[in-house]
C-alpha cells in the first residue's frame, strides 16, 4: 500500500485554499505600506466562502484603499482569480 505524504500530515497542518489567497495578499499589501510590521490579516472561512480582513495603520488604509477604491478593487480582482482557482470563494475587506 502506498502512502503519500498528505496522509501524513495532520488535519489542521493542512493549508487551506483560503489561505494560499491570504498569503497572496499579504505580499500584495506589504509591498503597498510603509509599517508593514503593522499589517495582519485574519481569515474567517465558513460555508459561503472565506472572508480576509486586513488591518493596518490609518495612515497606511489610504494607499491599500487607493484613489477611488482602485487598488483594493485590484486587489480583490487577484484574490477572487486565485480563489477560484484554488476552489473557494473569497472577499476582502481593509480595516484601517
Amino acid at each position: 500500500m502506498e502512502t503519500t505524504d498528505e496522509a501524513l500530515v495532520e488535519p489542521e497542518e493542512q493549508e487551506l485554499p483560503s489561505d494560499r489567497v491570504a498569503d497572496l495578499v499579504e505580499y500584495i499589501v506589504c509591498g503597498l505600506v510603509d509599517d508593514e510590521s503593522a499589517v495582519s490579516l485574519d481569515v474567517t472561512d465558513g460555508e459561503e466562502g472565506a472572508l480576509i480582513e486586513v488591518s493596518c495603520s490609518e495612515e497606511d488604509a489610504g494607499r491599500v484603499i487607493g484613489r477611488k477604491g482602485r487598488t483594493i478593487k485590484a486587489i480583490r480582482t487577484l484574490a477572487r482569480a486565485l480563489g477560484q482557482r484554488v476552489g473557494t470563494s473569497v472577499e476582502v475587506e481593509v480595516i484601517g
